[in-house]
């Protein structure tokens, strides 16, 4: 068995492309790709790249929808040596701008309708709509730029078409390079770019305008973590594996899967019809689980389109609890199911059986699992008691963007109290205040300041009221600075108003609080005054409780 610290991504994947040419790797829709086309076509992607004068290093900022192209550009991008940014261009313009300044790209990669949106009289109809986009014609001084979809208007002259890209004869990676704009481009490297320590992927995680936060991912650090995903689920060689996750992609192509992505707009929180409509053809199915939840729901009231080969069930992204395992046993008995542990830093961290998990003592804690190969794990005693977890590994990203190269992660202080039984992690709690949304972690101390900081605020805070999912419903506490309104935490107040409708201007989409209320003062507790949390939620989970009483009489 290959050693975990020692797998290379793309060197993964095009070894298995190799193993398997003729087996069907990527289907979009109606199109299909083998492994031995995916294998050319990423290959010469990244010869075209350097070609084109990409050299080791350099970032993309990455806007590309998932899809084939998408996966192949990616991949060709860190083989030529360089490093997929992934940009969200819903997160504002403002963030966006911060985001794209840290990560200080030579090159952006984007879908030819966002640099249509984003520039003239469409940007201001995007405004208007909500969208805030920034200009991705002008957003990078000096760029080179590479464009998914036809030419449309505000596509600067020079942008490479990805099919131009892809559809090279050359496969090897040569010294000389075009260079249309004249740019001051070293020559490119005669062999395949460094590996290892070559960075792959930045990921931006949460943050603000100021100080936006950024995961640094190597070949190796995602190689190791990505070989053990596949290992620990039991990914194997021709499953159809359905997922728009390019992280579960990924192991599925290393397994030799058959990898399904869902069309645009097949979202089972949304659409969970179109999303039923894929299930027949699934044997693995990965899913968060708010939208498992909605397959589930949808299935409650369809049980007749209850696909019948499904294998194998993988949850990630967000805890998974005991209602929604029982839910998945009853409806899916035969299958297997994996509940997931990890973060962005090191993905996976444990795997466990679902039923497994079922069958662990309910007040004992949350037990996620079996370490994966490539993590270690320690607890460090913490001032109050108890054990944090400590994880490190060849998995483990090389750092975060601000800090490097300075200060590379050695290890990871997870902020979650844990226990360990030799390779069993159970999860006791958190020390750190932190909220989950979705797929994403929402550390409040990095909003708050921002909050208490606008027009008409004293005081602000953040809270998590907990759903039966394992989902936080983040809902944003204001204290107004004059007019300071009687009784609990209400909405009706215009400071409140306000500040929702101020809101998406200044914080990721990602953070965006289900609810803002207004309230005459903050809890405090003990003789530093500092914020009870444990109170607030009490005052807002009575004053939700209340209000949808009243809504309902």
């Amino acid at each position: 068995m290959t050693d975990p610290g020692s797998v290379d991504l793309v060197a993964a994947v095009l070894a298995s492309c190799d193993q398997h040419p003729d087996a069907a790797a990527l289907t979009f829709g109606r199109r299909t790709l083998s492994y031995g086309e995916l294998a050319r076509r990423v290959r010469a992607t990244a010869a075209s790249l350097v070609r084109e004068g990409m050299r080791t290093g350099d970032r993309v900022l990455f806007s590309v929808r998932p899809g084939p192209d998408a996966v192949v550009l990616a991949l060709g991008i860190v083989e030529a040596g360089g490093t997929v940014v992934f940009a969200d261009p819903g997160a504002g313009e403002a963030l966006f701008r911060a985001r794209a300044a840290l990560a200080a790209p030579r090159w952006v990669a984007a879908e030819s309708v966002l640099y249509l949106a984003s520039s003239g009289p469409l940007r201001g109809l995007a405004r208007r709509r909500g969208l805030e986009l920034a200009p991705y014609r002008r957003l990078v001084p000096e760029a080179r730029h590479l464009r998914a979809g036809r030419w449309l208007p505000g596509v600067p002259r020079h942008a490479v078409p990805l099919s131009r890209l892809s559809s090279a004869r050359s496969t090897r990676i040569e010294t000389r390079s075009s260079n249309p704009e004249g740019l001051d481009t070293p020559a490119a490297p005669a062999t395949r770019p460094a590996q290892g320590e070559q960075d792959a992927l930045v990921i931006f995680t949460s943050g603000t305008t100021d100080a936006p936060k950024a995961v640094v991912h190597s070949r190796e650090s995602l190689g190791a973590g990505l070989a053990d995903f596949a290992t620990g689920v039991g990914l194997r060689a021709g499953q159809r594996v359905l997922t728009d996750q390019l992280m579960v992609g990924i192991p599925a192509l290393i397994a030799g899967a058959h990898w399904t992505m869902p069309p645009a707009g097949a979202n089972p929180g949304a659409r969970p019809e179109r999303y039923l409509a894929l299930l027949p053809d699934a044997e693995v199915l990965f899913a968060v689980p708010a939208s498992l939840d909605a397959i589930l729901r949808a299935l409650d009231a369809r049980p007749s389109l209850t696909p019948k080969n499904l294998q194998t069930i993988i949850l990630g992204g967000a805890p998974v609890l005991r209602p929604l395992l029982q839910r998945i046993a009853t409806r899916f008995p035969d299958a297997a199911i994996r509940a997931v542990y990890g973060m962005t830093e090191i993905l996976p961290v444990a795997i466990a059986d679902g039923r497994a998990k079922l069958d662990a003592p309910a007040q004992d804690g949350d037990w996620v699992g079996r370490l994966v190969p490539s993590v270690r794990a320690r607890l460090r005693e913490t001032e109050a008691g108890g054990g944090e977890l400590v994880l490190s590994g060849p998995g483990l990203a090389r750092g975060y963007l601000a800090e490097l190269p300075e200060h590379p992660l050695a290890e990871l202080a997870t902020g979650d109290l844990a226990r360990l039984d030799g390779d069993s992690l159970t999860l006791l709690g958190r020390r750190k205040d932190m909220f989950i949304r979705g797929s994403q972690n929402v550390y409040p101390g990095l909003y708050e300041p921002i909050i208490a900081g606008m027009p008409g605020v004293r005081d602000a805070a953040m809270v998590g009221i907990p759903d039966e999912l394992g989902d936080d419903r983040i809902v944003v506490v204001v204290v107004p600075q004059h007019d300071a309104p009687a009784g609990g935490p209400t909405a009706e107040h215009p400071v409140a108003r306000s500040v929702a409708r101020a809101l998406p201007g200044l914080l990721d989409a990602g953070v965006l609080p289900d609810a803002v209320l207004a309230i005459a003062e903050l809890p405090r507790a003990g003789r530093s005054r500092k914020l009870d949390r444990i109170a607030l939620t009490a005052q807002v989970r009575a004053a939700t409780e209340r209000a949808v009483t009243e809504r309902a009489s």
